[in-house]
């Protein structure tokens, strides 16, 4: 059985229960554990099948139960659970997904004393005290709430032996890493005492890592979680022993299993991880929170005790700023790829013209010589002199980076391929100098390089992904340019910190804001590089619509202003039918004249002109922007193909803005489907005497002179047209004209190169045109295309006219001439 079979299985199953179809998730679920010799699972689940088969009885029999409601959802919560162990027993069997492989590759490895293990781990730090190796830990104000929090779940659980802080080692059954698996080290040679000091640091540091990351796997191939085990996790994270990048690495194994794996434990776990007053930790669990939310909002109605305490979160501001937050940092993250297209097709390729000179004009030499100043250097507006336009998007490049933006993307996405990123887990180790990756691929005790990667680590512009990707690419980087790089990381990296904490005085929280969107950016970088990551469900394909989710429907719909500023973000980036929804839901607490017209907005977008033109008319009620509203409104009666009434609106607009060349245009355009040609005609050349340069209106002057009957007038448009760009249809506009004044080899000339090609050498008066090199060609028709508007035209060539009885000789004379 494949993945995408379990998986359209699993769709039926869990739509069934969520919908209270336990008749059917049953008769599915029965012939999975039958077709597939589960037998271990198949007393459960006729256990569960009678007990649902005995409710059904009492209550057509009318027996009254006031405990039926609440046995029935316990029982739907059971079948979900059976589900859920079926479904893992599957894919353990089954599935080729690297997940899979490595959870079965990792049977073996499972820590077994949990207890143990931390204590291990925390009595390492405990040694190490305060020295450098172990200073990646949180601000002590940070380190005193978590460790508070600690304390009372200690005191609030059953004391065991795990719990103590003893020196104690891991016990055999804990250890799984052998002699086999450590990094070989060279042996020091005598009397080498700080070199043979800093090597017993690093062993001992890359032993805490394999630590670490067997802990990490051990969590995310945990299916659920005893509440022993959930004890002891609970304790790791709010540990003031540990480091918080550690920590901070386990949300996301938490984050992970979760996903793999329904179990409330977890979402416990993450609960008590956002209590965490640690930024790094915090953010990342009400990231995992909300992913999982979202995924499991078919289940939220069964588990009342989730929501709840997501509710009396909910009761704190700083909660709502983080919800906020991150929700437009998950939609922010679609607009990643379009960015980076915007990125390589528009500032590089500019870019890239000026780097040959770049060197010179900024006298790159004279910098590295007196050092970074903060003034910019005037000669770098002489680069810019002749490419505003070049400035003015790196200017946005650079808005858009402090906003959040994933801007590098592209820029590292070929950085993903060194070895560190072979392992899944690497791809979601917070950023820290001391890790043992970076100390065997970088000389740290080299001063210069220690405040390059010092620099990096305060970068809040890069995510932690990039910033290693960044430390393993200048491994083999000259001197001199590692020098010239550190000084202008530190200059950078200081500007950014003063700018950082004058945000952080002007907006507190931005702080919290810069590492979820790091930690956002690192997910996006998994889901989308990592080479199988077809073996994932790509979340960042959701729509990320928590405003319709079980969960964070009621907690985003109580707080307006959040949900405004949310679907006021969609609205900006272009997702129409998510800010559509929004607005609908304001407009049914509060009416608004720009949010009818914004939903309006959103309907006309998507092509639904119907529900557009019904909330603009709504709009009209309200002092908003009328001009603007009458446009609009007259716009979707155009689409709706109703030319008399986009008239009347357009008329309307006019009175309020008499000099405006579009509104006349578009009465012209309206006069003409309503066939008043003469009308429509002067519109045309009140456009033309108000602004002779307006090329745009020729096109309509010749067809509606051709119209009118006024053949002479409409080939001198035309000919204006072929000096300039003719089109397909220019072409066929003068075949029609030529026709109507008896020119039939002419016509047929333009005739066969509109089908051709929008571009021809000059061989009369009906084929003049500019050189070609002056335009790009257009497609022409193909010979269908071409037949299929002759059709229409042909009513319009009768009335000027064209015998019709020499029309099908025409066109197979065409279609001759198209063979030569």
């Amino acid at each position: 059985m494949t993945d995408k079979e379990l998986k359209k299985k699993y769709v039926e199953i869990y739509s069934s229960l969520a919908a209270r179809r336990l008749k059917p998730a049953f008769d599915l679920l029965g012939k999975l554990i039958s077709d597939n010799g589960l037998g271990i699972y198949y007393d459960e689940y006729k256990n569960l099948e009678e007990t649902y088969q005995f409710m059904l009885k009492y209550t057509v029999e009318g027996v009254l139960d006031p405990e039926r409601q609440k046995v029935y959802l316990k029982l739907i919560v059971s079948v979900f659970e059976l589900a859920d162990k079926v479904k893992e027993a599957l894919r353990m069997r089954f599935s080729p997904s690297i997940e899979y492989e490595k959870k079965r590759s990792f049977r073996d490895s499972f820590i077994t004393g949990p207890g143990t293990y931390l204590t291990a781990l925390e009595n390492y730090y405990l040694r190490a005290g305060e020295s450098s190796q172990a200073d990646i830990k949180a601000p002590q104000s940070g380190k005193a709430e978590d460790k508070a929090a600690s304390e009372k779940d200690e005191k609030d659980s059953a004391p065991d032996e795990t719990a103590s802080h003893t020196a104690e080692p891991a016990s055999a059954a804990d250890e799984t890493y052998t002699r086999a698996d450590e990094p070989a080290y060279e042996k020091t040679p005598p009397g080498d005492t700080a070199h043979s000091d800093a090597e017993a640091t690093a062993e001992t540091d890359e032993e805490q890592r394999q630590k670490m990351n067997r802990f990490f796997y051990h969590i995310w191939f945990s299916d659920r979680l005893t509440s022993e085990e959930a004890k002891h996790w609970r304790k790791f994270l709010l540990s003031p022993v540990l480091p918080v990048s550690y920590r901070s690495f386990m949300v996301t194994a938490l984050m992970l299993s979760l996903r793999r794996y329904f179990d409330p434990e977890k979402f416990n776990l993450l609960f008590n991880a956002y209590d965490s007053r640690e930024a790094g930790i915090n953010q990342r669990a009400l990231a995992g929170l909300l992913i999982n939310l979202y995924k499991y909002d078919y289940r939220m109605p069964f588990y009342p005790a989730i929501t709840g305490r997501l509710k009396i979160l909910n009761e704190n501001p700083q909660f709502r700023r983080n919800l906020e937050n991150i929700i437009i940092q998950f939609i922010r993250s679609k607009e990643t790829e379009k960015l980076q297209q915007r990125i390589r097709d528009e500032i590089l390729p500019e870019m890239i013209k000026i780097s040959p000179n770049l060197k010179n004009k900024i006298n790159l030499d004279s910098l590295m010589e007196e050092g970074l100043s903060e003034d910019k250097n005037p000669e770098w507006e002489e680069i810019f002199k002749d490419k505003p336009e070049l400035l003015n998007k790196m200017e946005e490049f650079s808005e858009m980076q402090m906003k959040g933006s994933d801007v590098f993307m592209g820029s590292f996405s070929m950085l993903k391929s060194f070895p560190f990123f072979s392992e899944m887990s690497n791809w979601f180790m917070p950023f820290f100098p001391e890790n043992p990756d970076i100390a065997q691929t970088l000389n740290v005790t080299d001063q210069t390089i220690k405040q390059l990667v010092e620099a990096i680590e305060r970068a809040p512009i890069l995510c932690n992904s990039d910033k290693y990707s960044f430390c393993l690419s200048i491994q083999r980087l000259p001197k001199e340019n590692l020098e010239f790089m550190t000084q202008a990381m530190k200059a950078e990296m200081e500007q950014l910190k003063d700018l950082q904490a004058d945000e952080q005085l002007l907006d507190p929280g931005r702080n919290e804001e810069f590492i979820s969107n790091q930690y956002i950016q690192d997910l996006y970088r998994f889901y989308k590089l990592f080479p199988r990551k077809g073996d994932f469900e790509d979340i960042f394909n959701w729509r990320f619509d928590f405003h319709n989710k079980t969960a964070l429907e009621d907690i985003l719909k109580e707080d307006r202003k959040l949900l405004r500023n949310i679907g006021e973000y969609n609205f900006a980036k272009d997702h129409y039918k998510e800010a559509a929804e929004i607005f609908g839901y304001l407009l049914e607490k509060e009416q608004n004249g720009e949010l009818y017209q914004k939903i309006a907005w959103c309907h006309q977008k998507t092509g639904d002109f119907e529900k557009a033109l019904d909330e603009y008319k709504k709009a009209e009620l309200y002092d908003v922007n009328q001009l603007w509203n009458l446009k609009k409104i007259a716009l979707c009666y155009r689409n709706l193909k109703k030319p008399d009434k986009a008239l009347e609106y357009y008329k309307a607009a006019e009175k309020l803005e008499s000099g405006n060349l579009g509104n006349q245009l578009n009465i012209g355009q309206c006069l003409l489907e309503l066939e008043r040609y003469d009308e429509a005609l002067k519109c045309y050349f009140k456009v033309e005497y108000l602004a002779p340069g307006n090329k745009k209106v020729w096109r309509p002057i010749a067809w509606c002179s051709f119209l009118t009957g006024k053949k002479e007038q409409a080939e001198k448009y035309l000919l204006k047209l072929m000096d300039d760009r003719p089109n397909k249809h220019d072409f066929m506009n003068m075949g029609h004209v030529q026709w109507s004044l008896g020119n039939r080899k002419e016509a047929l000339d333009c005739y066969r190169k509109s089908i051709r090609k929008a571009g021809y050498t000059p061989d009369g008066k009906a084929a003049k045109m500019a050189a070609p090199e002056a335009r790009a060609p257009e497609r022409g028709f193909t010979e269908g295309e071409f037949l299929e508007v002759f059709e229409e035209d042909l009513p319009h060539l009768l009335r000027q006219g064209i015998d019709n009885d020499d029309v099908p000789i025409m066109l197979d004379q065409l279609r001759y001439l198209l063979e030569e």
